[in-house]
């Protein structure tokens, strides 16, 4: 039986969209069933429409799938993304996080496995903090927290065992380089890797 993958993750400009899609694809590869769900927008118009990429963004992904509490209770393996809000999650990922008590009362978001990606404007702007709050609502679900740690030489060129994270400079455009490409495609393999050998 193939491992259920689900990628859960807030994206306002589309960084975070090109990591969850990158994922997808390693996980599909992989042999994982995927279910990839961005999770709704929140923010006010007026913010959204105060940036031109974050409405343009926002308008592309108004067909697909919303992140659901189900899609964290279907899941072997949860790869949670978010963008670096003051070092920490975005309200947006947050608020779907706040809604799973009922699941979490009744123990279902335990024993899976988790990790994390974000994105920040800048290599210190708090992505490994985020990564930590992450963490830590996983540990009250009673997940198994699977960062990649330094288990692959890609890790030692993208530097973060915490997760994966990307810097999108000030102008929010730089795109993803093979470094942050080559960490994903580890994050997804690891953690598949981990919830087969749970399950055997």
């Amino acid at each position: 039986m193939s491992v259920k993958v689900a990628i859960v993750y807030y994206s306002a400009t589309g960084t975070l969209q090109a990591m969850a899609e990158r994922l997808e694809r390693t996980a599909a590869d992989a042999g994982a069933e995927v279910r990839r769900r961005h999770v709704r927008e929140i923010a006010p118009e007026s913010a959204i429409d105060s940036r031109p990429e974050w409405r343009a963004h926002v308008d592309a992904v108004a067909g697909e799938p919303v992140a659901e509490p189900d899609d964290l209770d279907w899941a072997d393996v949860v790869l949670l993304g978010s963008p670096t809000r003051y070092g920490n999650v975005a309200s947006q990922l947050q608020q779907l996080l706040d809604t799973t008590g009922p699941l979490w009362s009744q123990g279902r978001l335990a024993d899976k496995v988790y990790a994390a990606f974000t994105a920040s404007q800048t290599a210190h702007g708090g992505q490994e903090a985020t990564l930590l709050s992450l963490y830590t609502t996983v540990m009250h679900w009673g997940g198994i927290v699977v960062p990649p740690g330094y288990t692959d030489p890609v890790k030692f060129v993208d530097g973060n065992p915490y997760g994966v994270s990307h810097a999108t400079g000030a102008e929010n455009d730089a795109p993803l380089g093979d470094p942050q490409l080559d960490a994903l495609d580890h994050l997804a393999r690891r953690a598949i890797h981990v919830a087969e050998r749970l399950a055997a």
